[in-house]
């Protein structure tokens, strides 16, 4: 008896391009003569391109033909029975329009962004959603306000690449089940209210005057400890005064001055010409 046992000529007659008796019926093997028929008729009309990053999904009477897409290359549809969907493989850029976000800490802020996807496999993208562009670009903007509502401004500002790739671990795993793959997502812009902007700006300003004086006083400090000490050199050796003063003059002159002011102390005259402020205090009194 060979109802019990299928010979392999009935299982290659059953798989034959990917149709099953059993699913058909008696219609169903109509149709699929009458396509046949159509295919030898209209041969080159039934012989479609699928471009190399493109995959073509097979429905046969309403059921997909496999589990992995068809292409690229040369496919062939059967006329009456066979409708097939094309699916672009290639990265898809999603802009997010700027989303009105209540942070944390209660401030007011828009932020856009963008995602880079991609479709790894075509017959989820069309069987398990019905739209999966569309449905991708709004799952973003949904997962973009929740995750940026539970962080404060300031993580915000500081820490786009870590809440970045928050969303993208968010993304990839929610969009897994429609064959999408998240490559990447940017965070583009976050805008705060002017008054909020000013106010940012004013206690950066107060923070850097501040910072400002202190490193003044500091400076002020230490130039008063250097001159302490050079004061205590120069008063063990005059004459270091006297060659401070030339070292100065010397210094000014190269700057094409036509007028130097320079304070010569009386004990240089002293020095140089013999005379000192006592002697020249009695010349009248002798006169």
């Amino acid at each position: 008896m060979d109802s019990g046992v299928s010979s392999p000529e009935k299982q290659e007659k059953e798989n034959f391009v990917g149709v099953n008796n059993k699913r058909l019926g008696v219609c169903g093997w109509i149709l699929f003569s009458l396509s046949f028929l159509l295919v030898i008729i209209t041969f080159p009309l039934s012989i479609w391109i699928i471009k190399e990053y493109e995959r073509a999904v097979v429905f046969r009477l309403g059921r997909i033909q496999a589990d992995k897409a068809k292409g690229p290359g040369l496919i062939l549809v059967l006329p009456c029975i066979d409708v097939f969907v094309k699916v672009d493989l290639r990265t898809v850029t999603c802009n997010i329009p700027p989303q009105e976000i209540l942070t944390k800490d209660s401030v007011t802020t828009q932020v856009d962004g963008v995602v880079y996807y991609r479709i790894y496999s075509a017959v989820s993208a069309v069987a398990n959603v019905n739209d999966v562009h569309q449905a991708t670009f709004l799952l973003a903007q949904t997962t973009l306000r929740n995750v940026l509502g539970t962080q404060t401004l300031s993580q915000i500002l500081a820490g786009r690449e870590e809440i970045a790739h928050s969303i993208q671990t968010l993304l990839d795993d929610a969009t897994e089940l429609w064959g999408i793959q998240v490559a990447r997502v940017e965070i583009k812009d976050v805008r705060i209210p002017v008054q909020l902007q000013r106010s940012m700006a004013a206690e950066a300003e107060a923070t850097r005057e501040a910072r400002a004086k202190v490193l003044a006083a500091e400076g002020e400090m230490n130039a008063s400890k250097s001159l302490k000490s050079a004061s205590m050199v120069l008063a063990e050796s005059p004459m270091a005064l006297q060659l401070r003063y030339l070292q100065t003059l010397s210094t000014v002159a190269t700057e094409k001055n036509s007028t130097i002011v320079f304070p010569l102390p009386m004990n240089i005259l002293e020095g140089i010409g013999g005379v000192s402020y006592d002697n020249h205090k009695k010349l009248p009194d002798k006169a």
